[in-house]
């Protein structure tokens, strides 16, 4: 089986998720026997339609322009078996780089008009190859893909070419959230391998890699505080993974939600260890962590007898947690203070400081 696995993501070096998920798509290919290759559009040159039909009337089924898609995409295109076409998802639909690409496949059709289903169509000079879908998207709903999904059926489900939607909501979310992402991409490798032996995937391993990670407050309020710290530090998104920056919290809530993801919450094992805060200045109050057994539970207010208790100015510790400054230092400068088990707090905080 020859499959030709199109990205049209922009992004690369990690960046994207389009190719995150292709990636193990093909693996899953791969390992079936298949023969895969991954084509990234953003390394070709591929120039617009530009309506002229010649591809119609002076050189049938080839194009005037002569560029990578002339030249060598679209023999691999006719040549396929199978395509994937991975986008991002750009205004509910394929990006430009995939719109392209798509409209320039148009010389595999004749210029004549035939009714089927009551439509009127072109006639084909061969049989194109099947298509899969893939997209992400950062929304968190389904419903997300909707228009894209109506555009994807109208041009290759006519023929019955369409073997799969793939689609990944919260995709920017998902990759913060470890456990998920691999469960997500254990069934993308899976899907990769359905894909080769029987043309389809299963609707069970659809629903593990579409499954809901994240509720839309908790969406809402970790998607706006990293926008804000983005706009307040002036970086792009880019830059701010190439800083392994983290978002900046800015009350005590969004703190409960972000401080979690920077604790080394298996260093201490099966032990169950309650962390508390207690802030002051102009955000004040208290809260508390129960950490047990890798996992941490952000609760408001204070706790009986925790095992360890910081105090500490707000905008201090938001200062430390973000890398503006150093918690050490500030600790032995007595900006904050500690009460309870230090070597263990050290222990939790390790990942911060490695």
């Amino acid at each position: 089986m020859k499959i030709l696995s199109i990205n049209s993501s922009p992004r690369g070096g990690g960046q994207s998720k389009t190719e995150l998920m292709l990636n193990h798509l093909v693996e899953g290919m791969q390992e079936a026997g298949a023969d895969v290759e991954v084509v990234n559009l953003r390394e070709k040159k591929i120039k617009y339609c530009i309506g002229c039909f010649t591809c119609w009337t002076k050189t049938p089924g080839k194009c005037i322009h002569k560029d990578d898609m002339t030249k060598e995409l679209f023999p691999k295109w006719q040549n396929s078996d199978l395509v994937v076409y991975a986008t991002p998802l750009y205004h509910y639909s394929v990006n430009a780089e995939m719109k392209a690409f798509i409209e320039r496949t148009l010389p595999i059709l004749e210029p004549f008009f035939e009714q089927r289903d009551k439509r009127t169509v072109h006639p084909l000079r061969q049989t194109p190859p099947d298509a899969v879908v893939l997209s992400v998207a950062g929304f968190l709903e389904m419903s997300v893909f909707d228009q894209l999904s109506s555009y994807v059926n109208f041009l290759f489900g006519r023929h019955m070419r369409l073997k799969a939607e793939i689609y990944r909501p919260a995709a920017e979310t998902l990759s913060r959230m470890e456990d998920k992402k691999q469960e997500v991409l254990e069934a993308m490798v899976q899907a990769g391998r359905e894909l080769v032996t029987s043309r389809k995937v299963s609707t069970e391993t659809l629903n593990q890699i579409q499954q809901p990670i994240i509720d839309f407050q908790t969406f809402a309020q970790m998607g706006n505080l990293y926008w804000k710290t983005c706009i307040a530090e002036g970086v792009t998104p880019k830059e701010f993974q190439e800083k392994n920056m983290i978002p900046r919290p800015d009350s005590i809530e969004s703190f409960m939600l972000v401080f979690p993801f920077g604790l080394n919450s298996e260093a201490i094992g099966e032990r169950k260890t309650i962390l508390q805060l207690d802030f002051s200045g102009e955000v004040n109050g208290s809260c508390y962590f129960v950490i047990e057994r890798g996992n941490v539970d952000a609760k408001k207010g204070s706790k009986e007898n925790p095992d360890i208790t910081i105090e500490t100015p707000f905008d201090l510790w938001m200062d430390i947690i973000t890398g503006k400054a150093d918690g050490q230092q500030m600790f032995m400068e007595q900006k904050y203070t500690v009460k309870g088990d230090l070597p263990l707090m050290i222990q939790l905080f390790q990942k911060e400081t490695n």
